[in-house]
C-alpha cells in the first residue's frame, strides 16, 4: 500500500545498507585493489551513500513504504557531499588505473626477460645449457661418463684455412673435430639425414681418426657452406639452437688468395704432382714447393663478379645462423694473432693449452709470384674495393 504522509515524522529511521549485503556484487572488482581496506572503505562509501540518498526520499514503516517530500535544504550543504563524493571517486579511480598500469608494465618486463636475445656472440652459460652428458651405443664413457661435453661446429668456405684450423683444435686432449663429415653426398639427401648424422656425432657415436671418445670435452665436425647446410638454413640453424650448438665462423678476408689456392687445388686433384697423390694439405716446405709451381690463370673478365659472389655467400651464411651461438674467426688473424686461439678454447669452454698444427702453407709470399696472368688481374682491380688484395700479404 502506497501513501502520502503529510503528518509528524516518524521515529523509525532507516539503516545504511550493511557491506555484507553489498560484498558479493562487487566482488569481481576487488581485483583492481591492491589494498582489501581500500576495497572496504569503497564499499562503506557506496553503503553510507545509499543510505543518506532513501534518508532523504523515503523510509520503512513496518509494510508501508512511504515517501517523504523533499526538504529543501541549504545549497551550500548539498554542493559539500556533493564534492566530497567525486573527490572519492576521482582518487579510488586513479588508483586502480594505477594499479593496472604497472601490472600491465611488470608483464612487459617479464616478456623482455624470458626473451632474451641470440644474436649476440658472447653468451654464456646463464643463457643456453651448453654442457651435455652423452650415453654412446657404440662404447661406455665408463669414469668420463659424469663428464660434461659441449658441442661445436665449424662452418666455413673450402681453401680458408679450416683444415689447418681444425687440426689445432684437434691437438687439444679434449677436443674431437670429426672432419667433413657432409662432403659425402647420401649424409645431406635431405634435413632427415643431415638430423640422423648430426646426432650420431654428438652422441660421441661417430667413429674416426680424430675421436677421443670417453673424455671429449667438446665434439663437433667442420661444415662446408655448399655442403647441404645453405639449403636447409632455417632447419639446421633450429637444430643447432635446440642442441646447443656452438658455431665457429672461419672466413677468409683476402678473396683473391683464396681464389688462387682453390684453383691450384683443383688442378692437382688431375695433375698429381706429388708423385702421382693428391694433397690438399701438406707437412713439408718440400711438398708446399713443388704444389706452389703451379700457377693459375684466373679470369679477369668475371674476377669482380665472381669476388662479389663470394662476399655475398658468406654474408648469407652470418644472416641465416646470426641467431645461435657463434664467433667469428678470419683465417689471416689467426695467422698474425695466435692469442685468437686462446679466445676459441674460451669459447668452447676449454682449458687452456699451446694449440699446435703440422701443417704447412702452400702460397707464401706476394701474390703476383702465384697467378700467370697477374697484370691483367692487376689491372681489373685497381681502383675497386678489392685493390688491397693484390699487397695483402702475411708470414707464414
Amino acid at each position: 500500500m502506497l501513501q502520502h504522509k503529510q503528518g509528524p515524522k516518524s521515529n523509525n529511521k532507516p539503516q545504511p545498507l550493511p557491506v555484507l549485503y553489498l560484498l558479493p556484487h562487487s566482488l569481481p572488482f576487488l581485483r583492481y585493489f591492491k589494498h582489501p581496506l581500500l576495497f572496504l572503505f569503497s564499499l562503506s562509501l557506496v553503503s553510507s551513500g545509499t543510505a543518506m540518498l532513501l534518508k532523504d526520499l523515503c523510509f520503512f514503516n513496518k509494510d508501508i513504504l512511504v515517501i517523504k517530500p523533499q526538504k529543501k535544504s541549504p545549497l551550500l550543504l548539498r554542493m559539500s557531499v556533493l564534492m566530497f563524493s567525486m573527490v572519492c571517486g576521482v582518487f579510488i579511480c586513479s588508483v586502480c588505473l594505477k594499479q593496472i598500469s604497472t601490472h600491465a608494465r611488470t608483464m612487459l618486463l617479464e616478456l623482455q626477460i624470458e626473451k632474451p636475445s641470440r644474436s649476440r656472440s658472447n653468451l654464456t652459460d646463464v643463457d643456453a645449457p651448453l654442457l651435455h652428458y652423452p650415453k654412446p651405443v657404440s662404447f661406455d664413457r665408463s669414469e668420463c661418463a659424469g663428464n660434461p661435453v659441449r658441442f661445436f661446429a665449424i662452418l666455413s668456405n673450402q681453401r680458408s684455412g679450416s683444415g689447418w684450423f681444425e687440426t689445432l683444435l684437434n691437438s687439444h686432449i679434449n677436443v674431437s673435430s670429426n672432419g667433413e663429415i657432409f662432403s659425402v653426398r647420401e649424409r645431406r639427401v635431405n634435413v632427415s639425414t643431415i638430423v640422423q648424422t648430426l646426432d650420431k656425432v654428438y652422441n660421441l657415436d661417430w667413429l674416426s681418426s680424430a675421436s677421443k671418445n670417453e673424455c671429449s670435452a667438446a665434439i663437433g665436425l667442420k661444415w662446408m657452406l655448399n655442403q647441404g647446410l645453405m639449403e636447409h638454413p632455417k632447419e639446421v640453424a633450429d637444430y643447432f639452437n635446440r642442441r646447443s650448438v656452438s658455431v665457429i665462423f672461419l672466413f677468409r678476408r683476402n678473396l683473391l688468395r683464396r681464389m688462387v689456392s682453390m684453383l691450384a687445388n683443383s688442378y692437382d686433384r688431375y695433375a698429381k704432382l706429388l708423385s702421382g697423390t693428391h694433397k690438399s694439405h701438406v707437412h713439408s716446405t718440400e711438398e708446399a714447393d713443388t704444389l706452389s709451381r703451379y700457377k693459375p690463370t684466373i679470369n679477369s673478365t668475371s674476377l669482380l663478379a665472381d669476388l662479389k659472389d663470394m662476399e655475398m655467400k658468406t654474408a648469407k651464411a652470418l644472416e641465416y645462423f646470426n641467431i645461435t651461438r657463434h664467433m667469428i674467426l678470419y683465417y689471416e688473424d689467426l695467422i698474425r694473432n695466435r692469442t685468437k686461439l686462446k679466445d676459441v678454447q674460451g669459447f668452447l669452454g676449454l682449458p687452456q693449452m699451446e694449440l699446435t698444427s703440422r701443417q704447412v702453407k702452400i702460397h707464401r709470399g706476394p701474390l703476383s709470384d702465384h697467378i700467370k696472368n697477374w697484370d691483367d688481374v692487376n689491372r681489373t682491380l685497381k681502383g675497386t674495393d678489392y685493390e688491397s688484395f693484390l699487397h695483402a700479404d702475411y708470414s707464414s
